[in-house]
């Protein structure tokens, strides 16, 4: 999925995605369990590059700055990402032009000054356009550990698929014109869920170049559902999961799994029994997937196989979680399952408590 519409602000992907905690040792040993391998660490900062194919994950322990004061209001969590563009200047100069708010990021002494904007939360958006093997910012900023492949296997996960965004009851529109204005996001995908108690509505926003997909998601109903306990939790809007994309997921799931980390619980089997009613033909082995709890959706209509397989982990970082994702040539977020994946977790929290069902 290429050249959608105009780029204006050369967007090219996502570059990586920032994790502070206010606890040490908390990030590092669940980043490893996914797969992930310590590359390199900054030179004059407490701050380390985690790497798995083409997904750079930076865990920022540095004291008193912006990741480091975002971690002590929100808990563990993502607390800014990067895009790719072009060139980093002209697209800060268009953004800050167009209206975002910029943040000013500490560097030290021989260090690159990343553009960054406000974005989601106040966590910082950068703009980078140094990326390619021996011009990165890493190759500048960081020094690799000797002997470490740079580009490890991991678990087979090779790209940042697309993230999530959980947002306040009508906020969604400005956060919707937000990537609209700034970089020409564009809608394409509209979702409103509805569980037995409680409900939410989405809006799947996309880049022009279609590696950027960000899904913003609102509490539909009064109640607290999930959206809203993640609000509460998480002390505000925030990115609420990150979807890694793999061309094995029955692999990787296996060797996520042998790893120790925790997914979520499989569905009943009455929805593998109903998977050749709702993709008759997929191809897939459905014994395969239920073993694994993998979740199937996508179209097989006029015998053509445009399929989607996934599968999403525990909350890891106080509300914020995982989702492991194949594509075989579905661009969707799984609108398939995504009834049954709310109703399970609406389940799961009059289970806990968290919802309060009416006599």
């Amino acid at each position: 999925m290429t050249d959608l519409f105009e780029n204006p602000m050369g967007l090219m992907g996502f570059e990586f995605v920032e994790f502070a905690s206010p606890k040490p040792n908390v990030l590092e040993p669940i980043f490893e369990m996914m797969g992930f391998t310590r590359v390199a660490q900054h030179r004059s900062k407490d701050v380390t590059l985690y790497r798995q194919g083409d997904i750079n994950f930076i865990v920022n322990r540095e004291p008193r700055s912006i990741p480091a004061y975002f971690a002590a209001e929100h808990g563990p969590s993502a607390c800014g990402m990067a895009f790719r563009v072009r060139d980093a200047q002209f697209a800060f100069k268009r953004a800050l032009e167009l209206g975002a708010q910029p943040l000013d990021m500490p560097t030290g002494p021989m260090e690159l000054r990343l553009p960054a904007i406000r974005g989601i939360g106040g966590a910082p958006l950068y703009l980078i356009d140094r990326y390619g093997d021996g011009t990165s910012i890493y190759d500048i900023d960081f020094n690799f550990i000797e002997g470490v492949d740079r580009h490890p296997v991991g678990h087979g996960f090779k790209l940042i698929d697309h993230l999530t965004h959980n947002v306040y009851r009508g906020r969604m529109s400005h956060w919707g014109s937000f990537y609209e204005r700034i970089f020409n996001f564009r809608e394409i995908r509209y979702f409103d869920i509805k569980g037995e108690y409680t409900g939410l509505t989405s809006r799947a926003m996309t880049a022009p170049d279609g590696k950027i997909r960000i899904p913003l998601n609102e509490e539909a109903s009064k109640g607290s559902g999930q959206i809203e306990e993640f609000l509460m939790k998480f002390n505000g809007e925030g990115i609420q999961h990150v979807a890694l994309l793999t061309d094995d997921l029955i692999g990787s799931v296996d060797r996520l799994r042998a790893a120790g980390v925790p997914l979520m619980t499989a569905p009943p089997a009455t929805y593998y029994e109903m998977l050749s009613e709702r993709l008759p033909g997929h191809g897939e082995n459905a014994d395969e997937l239920q073993a694994r709890g993998i979740l199937l959706d996508g179209s097989t209509e006029g015998g053509k196989q445009r399929l989607l397989l996934q599968i999403f982990s525990e909350t890891l970082l106080g509300p914020v979680f995982f989702e492991f994702i194949q594509r075989k040539g579905d661009d969707g977020f799984g609108e398939g399952n995504f009834k049954a994946l709310f109703e399970s977790l609406e389940r799961d929290q009059i289970r806990r408590g968290a919802i309060t069902v009416p006599e």
